[in-house]
């Protein structure tokens, strides 16, 4: 018998790559989705596009605990990714109380209905993040360090992973927090940093005479491929034993670096087309995150496979192939 997943945040980066995954093991797919419309299927279902008619959609809210709880009612999950969240540090900054209040009680009512709906039956994985470290005092950041976040969107993971603890400790639910860092791709947002510079390295090539205008281009992450990532999450749920695990390559590079990487790639230099724009640099600024992994290593067999390098070559070069179909 197929063992059935709910993603929340199917139509995201992570949950597209999730959604391909658990489909090649011979999971049902569900997800949910605000609503469900047609005209959608070139815009916000973007990433999921070549995969509709293999997976199911429901209409739900993370505000509604009704919504969650019917849902989950009806299709009985063996397994439910919590991805879904107000994921973008810079617009927390903008609008604290929506990223408070969808980030901390979409968490709480999606533990709360499978809590009620069978708290021994499902798997519980929730989708943590290295912002919830912020400003770090000790470097690298494993499963010990201190949380120190540095905006609302952090502050709303640091709770949600408390959240996801109670449950486990309080009903025994088999519930993991994965604590994963950056991780990007070509299906990443476009007001993601990454994104951001793959995107008008593609203009810039193809005759663009724009600048790149950046915020702090001195800032450290910890990049990872989100494809690499969901296996990592895939992992968690298959323990007989939850448990929280950070997730990372265990090097970190420079927003500078990043870019560098990417005019290169195409044969320019990025000192001729990135200006910085004191605007972009953020109220509280987060220096450095790096991983160490060598929990999920050890205990789930965990690496990633794909490089730095190789992650800014195919967001370029994705990048390039589809500028105008963008």
């Amino acid at each position: 018998m197929s063992k059935i997943a709910l993603i929340t945040g199917i139509t995201g980066q992570d949950g597209s790559y999730l959604a391909e995954l658990l489909l090649s093991k011979g999971y049902k797919v569900h997800g949910i989705v605000r609503r469900v419309a047609l005209e959608d299927e070139t815009h916000r279902l973007w990433r999921i596009r070549g995969i509709l008619k293999d997976i199911n959609l429901h209409a739900g809210s993370l505000e509604s605990y009704a919504s969650l709880f019917n849902i989950i009612l009806k299709i009985k999950p063996s397994e439910v990714y919590h991805l879904a969240a107000q994921s973008y540090v810079g617009y927390s900054f903008e609008d604290e109380f929506s990223t408070l209040n969808i980030n901390i009680n979409g968490t709480h009512y999606l533990l709360s209905a499978v809590k009620e709906f069978a708290a021994s039956k499902v798997r519980f994985y929730f989708a943590g993040s290295s912002e919830m470290f912020g400003k770090v005092k000790t470097i690298p950041q494993n499963e010990k360090t201190v949380f120190n976040p540095r905006s609302s969107y952090g502050i709303s993971k640091v709770t949600g992973f408390h959240l996801v603890k109670n449950y486990r400790e309080a009903y025994n639910l088999h519930a993991s927090n994965g604590i994963l860092f950056n991780h990007e791709s070509p299906r990443r947002g476009f007001e993601f940093v990454t994104r951001k510079i793959s995107h008008a390295v593609a203009r810039i090539k193809k005759g663009s005479k724009e600048k790149l205008k950046l915020g702090n281009i001195n800032a450290k992450r910890d990049w990872g491929h989100a494809k690499d990532y969901v296996e990592a999450m895939w992992s968690m749920l298959q323990k007989d034993t939850p448990d929280d695990y950070v997730i990372g390559t265990g090097k970190d590079h420079s927003v500078e670096d990043f870019a560098k990487k990417a005019f290169s790639h195409v044969g320019l230099n990025y000192k001729d087309h990135v200006v910085i724009d004191q605007k972009l640099i953020r109220p509280a600024e987060v220096d450095t995150l790096l991983a160490d992994y060598s929990k999920a290593k050890k205990n789930l067999n965990w690496e990633p496979k794909i490089s730095f390098d190789d992650l800014v070559k195919n967001m370029v070069d994705h990048d390039l192939e589809n500028i105008n179909k963008i």
